[in-house]
C-alpha cells in the first residue's frame, strides 16, 4: 500500500520541511553525523565501518524511497526552512496494516541542533500525519532507560510509558533494555497533542 498516494512526501512544520533523503544530501548528512558522533553513538546501534560512506548513504536513500513506495516506512530528513540545513532524521518504520494499524518511531538530531525544540516539532508533525493521513491507530517508540532527554521528549510529545523491553536492541555491542512508549490516535489514557 502506498502512503496516501504521495510520490514524494513533504511535511511542513513551523520551522522545518520533513522530506525523503536525496543523493545530493550525502555531504551534509555525513558531516552532521561525523560531528555528532560522540553525542549519538551512546544511544544508537554500533556504527558499521562504512557507516559514513557514500555507498552506505546511497543504500539509505534507496531504502527510504523503496520503503515509502511499499508503505512499510517513512524515513524523513529534518531540514530547516530558513536555509535548508539538514538537522537530523525521523523514521516511521515497521508499519503494520490490518488489525494492528501501527508503526514504530525512531529519530536522531545533530548535536548542534539538539534541545531547540526541533525534534518535538517533528514528532508532533509525523504523529499527526500518521494518524490523519496514513490512518494508523498506534505509534510506538523505545529508548534506553537512562536516556532522560529522549524519555522527556517522548513524554512532552504525548507518548505514554508502557514498560520495559528486555534485551531490545544491541547498543555498543551488547543487548540493552529499552523503555517502551506509545501514542494512540484515540488515547483514553490522556490527551495527546498529535491526534
Amino acid at each position: 500500500m502506498i502512503f496516501a498516494g504521495l510520490r514524494k512526501p513533504r511535511i511542513q512544520t513551523e520551522r522545518m520541511i520533513l522530506r525523503l533523503p536525496q543523493h545530493g544530501d550525502y555531504r551534509a548528512w555525513a558531516a552532521l553525523r561525523e560531528s555528532s558522533a560522540t553525542f549519538l553513538q551512546p544511544w544508537e546501534p554500533e556504527w558499521a565501518a562504512d557507516h559514513l560512506s557514500r555507498k552506505s548513504f546511497t543504500n539509505r536513500v534507496y531504502w527510504a524511497s523503496r520503503s515509502h513506495g511499499q508503505g512499510s516506512a517513512l524515513a524523513l530528513f529534518l531540514t530547516r526552512k530558513s536555509d535548508d540545513t539538514i538537522m537530523g532524521a525521523i523514521t516511521l518504520d515497521n508499519v503494520r496494516r490490518g488489525p494492528a494499524q501501527s508503526g514504530t518511531l525512531g529519530y536522531w538530531i545533530g548535536q548542534s541542533h539538539a534541545r531547540q525544540g526541533y525534534m518535538r516539532e517533528a514528532i508532533l508533525a509525523v504523529s499527526h500525519h500518521a494518524f490523519a493521513r496514513l490512518d494508523l491507530s498506534r505509534l510506538e517508540a523505545a529508548c534506553l532507560e537512562e536516556n532522560s532527554a529522549s524519555r522527556g521528549l517522548l513524554e512532552r510529545s504525548g507518548f505514554k510509558y508502557e514498560g520495559v523491553a528486555q534485551s531490545y536492541l544491541q547498543i555498543s555491542g551488547r543487548w540493552r533494555n529499552h523503555v517502551l512508549y506509545a501514542m494512540l490516535r484515540s488515547d483514553r489514557r490522556g490527551r495527546t497533542e498529535a491526534g
